[in-house]
Parts: C-alpha cells; structure tokens; sequence
C-alpha cells in the first residue's frame, strides 16, 4: 500500500496542474483576497470626496458643508450632468435664501444626488446626512431658547449603546475569510488528483492492468485515498501559511485584529488538525465523484459542486455571534469548519466544540469512503 501511495504522489506531482494548483493557486488568491479585506476594513479617514454644489451657493451654506474635513467642493453650473460624468460622488442643492427661511422659521429644502449602488457616493451622502442632521438640531436648539423653552421637551430621554465584544471588524473578516479560502483551496488542490486516480484510470484504459496485478482492491482504494487526502492537507496548510504571512508583513488592520495570547501555539495546532481532517472528508467524497465517472471530465463535473459547498456556510455563521454558537453548528459538514475557525481566531479554546467538529468529519469520511470502497469493489464501476 505504501508503494502505491508513493507511486500515486510520484505522478501527482508530476503533474503541472496540480503543482499550480497546490501551491501558487492558494498564494494568489489568498494574496488578492487579504488586500480585499484589509482595503475594506481601512479607514475612510484619509479618502477625500468630492461634492458638486451650485456655482452660486451662500457662503452661509458653504459654511455647513465645511465642517466635514474630507470632503472637496467644485461649484458647477449642472449637479446632475457632473455626477453623470463621473466627476463627483455627489451633489448637494440648497433651495432659493435658504439660510434667510431658515432664520425667519419659514420652509426650506436640500436636495442630496447621488447613487447609492456606489459605495464612495453613498457613504458622501451619508456624511451629508448626518451634517444635515446636526445642522437641523442646532437650529431647534436656537429656535427653542428664544421661545425660553426647556431643550429636555425634546429629548426626554438618552440612549447609551454598549458592546459586550471588544472584538473588532478585522477580526470577524478573518473569521469568514480564513475558512472560505481554506476550504476552497483544498476542494481545488485535490480535485485534480480525485479525477486522475480513478476516472483517469479507466478513461486511459490502464484501471485493468492495475486490478490484475497481486493487490487487494481495498488496498488500491486506501492508497488512493491516502493520496489524494495528502494533496488536500498539503494544500490547506499552504494556504494558512501563506495567509498568516501576509496578514503579518502585508496588512496593519489585520495584523492588530489578531491576537491568540498564550494560546497560539495550541490554535495553530488544531487549526492544523482541523486542516488534516477536512482534506480527508473532502478527499472520501471526490473519490466516489470521481469512482462514479467515466471520465476526467465528467469526474470535474461531478466534484465542481462539492468545491462550492464550503460557501453556503458563509450565509449562515458570518453574522452568528460566537456566544450563539450551538451543537449543530460543529455537527453539520462544511458550517463545522467555519464555527471551530471563528472560534479559534477570537481567541477561544473550546474542546467539546473540537472533538465535534473532528468527530463528525471523520463519521462521514467514513460513511463515503465505505460508500467509495463498496463502488470500487464491482467491476461496473472500475471498468470502463
């Protein structure tokens, strides 16, 4: 059995495909997807937005729009065709004496353009907004001390929000980031030695030869596996080596979100664990894909779905807090990986959750390698 797995790596590796992708298909992704977020999760303190306002606007209401910092005002003749051009995020209208109704209490307008499918003009329009906004309530303040009335009629109460995470958004970005493209890269780094190991076989006519020889077929499927589970472990902890490198020397905001503390040794571990042991479920299920085909690429066609599972998750556990966390969550494949990782990545150590998470991916590794075994044991499945 050691021979065939050896021989099996031999020509795996052989392979330029999956050289590209084990090991350079993780780097560029992982290196495009860490910028991605870092860009995200960055301040928009140094970006600066540019507003279009009407050539002849009131000092006064200059004035307002002043007071955001990062905002560039360009008076133009028609707000509309310049935001069309493109050369504004947004544009602001001021109704005809707005500073003068506003002061004798009489009806005043602003009108905001802009396009909220983008988000540089969205959130301009969001810091219009809320200057508007502050603006309106400094003037109900002016208007009420004349009227020698108690400003507390208008506020009867106040609002204090507090927040039991200190955790911030780098963190919960790593937490969906890190187990999305873990998943996806051993999916795509093993799926080509999955095709090749048995669909290749009987598509190149040499799965008979194989079957001949002195070898126990249940000892030619374990090989197989093996090496294909080898492939995807080879391929994860690739991609968490290279995504912990650019986090450390590409990123700042990601960079200060993590931090393990005495337990980092241990997390690594088991993120490396865990990393072993998805390889092996996701290996036992491209097998039999790959067992049930005839051909490479009706082996391709078969495991593209199960590479695009690990996505589903993202919709279900991104937005689950990690107190809400509960037993289902570490028992269903795919969402398992992402609640243990989001554990992990906040620092938590939980190992009930862990021997769930293992335990389960290694009850249906077992189900579909048995499933795998059963189908390579009738020559209708192996022969061509």
């Amino acid at each position: 059995m050691f021979k065939i797995f050896l021989k099996e790596m031999k020509d795996s590796f052989r392979d330029r495909r999956t050289l590209v992708l084990t090991v350079l298909l993780p780097v560029i992704m992982m290196t495009g997807l860490t910028l991605f977020y870092e860009n995200m999760i960055s301040g928009d303190e140094e970006k600066t937005y540019t507003l279009a306002v009407e050539t002849d606007i009131a000092p006064e209401e200059e004035g307002i729009l002043s007071s955001i910092e990062n905002i560039e005002m360009v008076k133009v003749e028609d707000i509309e065709e310049t935001l069309a051009e493109g050369d504004a995020q947004a544009g602001i209208r001021f109704s005809e004496a707005f500073g003068e109704n506003v002061s004798n209490g009489e009806a005043a307008t602003v009108q905001i353009y802009g396009d909220s499918l983008s988000q540089n003009s969205a959130s301009l329009m969001s810091l219009l907004n809320n200057i508007l906004s502050e603006y309106e309530k400094t003037v109900i303040a002016d208007r009420l001390q004349q009227e020698e009335v108690d400003l507390a009629l208008i506020q009867p109460f106040t609002v204090e929000q507090f927040e039991i995470s200190e955790d911030d958004i780098g963190l919960s970005m790593l937490a969906m980031l890190i187990p999305l493209m873990l998943a996806i890269a051993i999916g795509v780094g093993s799926g080509p030695s999955a095709s090749d190991l048995f669909s290749g076989e009987k598509e190149k006519k040499t799965m008979e030869a194989l079957l001949m020889s002195p070898i126990k077929r249940s000892t030619l499927v374990f090989a197989k596996w093996l090496a294909i589970s080898t492939i995807g472990a080879i391929t994860g902890i690739i991609t968490l080596i290279v995504v912990s490198l650019e986090i450390a020397f590409l990123t700042e905001n990601l960079k200060n979100a993590v931090s393990f503390g005495d337990n980092a040794a241990v997390i690594i571990g088991i993120g490396v664990l865990i990393t072993i042991v998805y390889a092996m479920f996701i290996a036992s299920l491209q097998m039999v894909t790959s067992i049930i085909a005839k051909t490479v690429k009706e082996s391709q066609s078969y495991s593209t779905p199960v590479m695009m599972l690990p996505v589903f998750p993202v919709m279900f556990v991104t937005n689950i807090g990690i107190n809400e966390l509960a037993f289902h969550h570490f028992v269903i494949p795919f969402m398992n990986l992402f609640s243990l990782m989001k554990e992990l990545l906040f620092g938590i150590v939980n190992y009930e959750h862990i021997l769930l998470t293992v335990g389960s991916n290694i009850a249906f590794m077992i189900v579909f390698f048995i499933i795998g075994r059963i189908l390579f044991m009738k020559d209708k499945w192996v022969m061509n």
